[in-house]
């Protein structure tokens, strides 16, 4: 049984907001990026087209275009914040970045659950795997369905190039250690939706990636 994915680019960072969800209308939010009343309401007319039933909100990673809309998300389906607990220190700092930037945030709740690679994901009789993948940010994570051949890598790797390293917590070697031991041992049809841009192959990566080969 398959499971859907529908993701929106939101914000000034053009961010990719993901929803998983299965036939059975359960549904995950991954880094709700919906910065504005507009981006509110276009993730909701979705959800109520679908009927979906919101269950779980979880972050990749806890940068400021990725957690925008967690106030509003947590407050609406009366969820707790998931990620790995690596991210804390990124989470605290969001409304300060926020402030560099001059984008209006309002901090969401702190984190009741914390993920890491002994988590699984359960949605519509499936179960997700979680890497952990750190380079970009401490706590960065990656969510794979071997079952639908996809993974959801954050700004970990992307079509083309990786995630920055030049913020704080980042790292260039540590970033490209998680993409080889990590994601580039996935099988090459595994499709990447990455956190900002176009969806892309892990073949496609381990061969063009200029930033990170096999």
């Amino acid at each position: 049984m398959a499971l859907h994915l529908k993701w929106f680019t939101f914000n000034p960072f053009s961010e990719n907001t993901y929803l998983l969800y299965g036939d059975n209308k359960d549904c995950i939010i991954l880094d709700p990026g919906c910065a504005n009343e507009s981006e509110e309401n276009t993730i909701l007319k979705f959800i109520e087209e679908k009927q979906l039933h919101v269950s779980r909100l979880i972050l990749t990673h806890a940068h400021i275009d990725h957690v925008l809309g967690v106030r509003f998300i947590t407050s609406k389906f009366k969820l707790k914040l998931e990620m790995h607990k690596a991210d804390l220190p990124v989470y605290a700092t969001a409304g300060n970045i926020a402030k560099m930037y001059g984008i209006p945030f309002n901090q969401g709740p702190e984190p009741e659950i914390f993920l890491d690679e002994n988590t699984k994901i359960e949605i519509d009789g499936q179960t997700l795997d979680i890497f952990h993948t750190p380079g970009h940010s401490p706590g960065s994570i990656c969510i794979y369905s071997k079952s639908n051949s996809f993974i959801i890598s954050g700004d970990v790797l992307f079509n083309g190039s990786i995630g920055r390293t030049d913020l704080p917590g980042g790292d260039f070697d540590t970033l490209s250690n998680s993409i080889k031991t990590k994601l580039y041992l996935l099988p090459d049809n595994t499709r990447v939706f990455s956190g900002h841009g176009e969806s892309t192959l892990i073949g496609n990566e381990k061969i063009n990636n200029p930033f990170v080969t096999a």
